[in-house]
């Protein structure tokens, strides 16, 4: 719940569904300092408001957002970028969440889960600065199998980090359940992890893997 959307689209001061089709509805004067706005039917369709004052009182980024949130609300990410299955048939909504950071100018650290058959297999940790550390079910830190650019960091997690595995694991193979094959994404912030969301078709199946991680990934799902 401290993850609810901020604005209501309607005058039930009850409902809990925060959500808008049209960015001129947005009351500004409700929203926290810095807030995230995007949509809920694409990928990396958002804005990242750091100094809400700053922005309302800058016209020509309010009329650029404006302007891109409300073309992105016409338009069909699932055959955008690549062929997302998932996102199609969503009704198009604009959400605004609160920026939580613990540094409003640093990311926090991410967590995916690829969970293959219900197993959480592998967990990688993204630290910011294009760094990362790729962990087995085992919790062991391993080479990048993925490919990914960032540098790899293969340490031995701390006790805290190990704890936060053990939860993230159990939560994820929970989710994963009805799925051969999802990424469960979460966030680290303040020693809490929160859930981002359900990833069916990383970098919308698109990145490059050499043969033999290719081979290995795609032997685990089991069809």
């Amino acid at each position: 719940n401290d993850r609810a959307l901020i604005y209501k689209d309607n005058d039930n001061d009850n409902e809990n569904n925060d959500v808008s089709t049209y960015f001129d509805r947005i009351d500004f004067d409700k929203l926290p300092d810095s807030f995230v706005i995007k949509t809920n039917h694409g990928c990396k369709w958002q804005y990242i408001i750091k100094n809400k004052n700053e922005f309302l009182q800058n016209k020509r980024l309010f009329e650029l957002i404006k302007r891109n949130m409300t073309g992105w609300l016409e338009q069909e990410y699932w055959c955008f970028e690549g062929f997302e299955m998932q996102y199609k048939g969503i009704e198009a909504k604009i959400l605004i969440e609160p920026l939580i950071r613990d540094n409003i100018n640093t990311n926090n650290v991410e967590i995916n889960v690829y969970c293959f058959n219900g197993i959480s297999e592998y967990f990688i940790f993204f630290w910011g600065n294009d760094k990362m550390s790729i962990y087995n079910k085992n919790f062991t830190p391993i080479d990048n199998i993925f490919d990914f650019l960032e540098q790899n960091i293969k340490m031995e997690p701390s006790d805290y980090q190990k704890q936060i595995l053990i939860n993230i694991s159990d939560l994820s193979t929970k989710l994963s359940q009805n799925f051969n094959f999802v990424r469960v994404d979460w966030m680290l912030n303040s020693k809490k992890f929160y859930f981002e969301e359900l990833t069916f078709t990383p970098y919308s199946g698109f990145i490059n893997l050499d043969n033999s991680h290719n081979s290995h990934l795609g032997k685990m799902i089991n069809l």
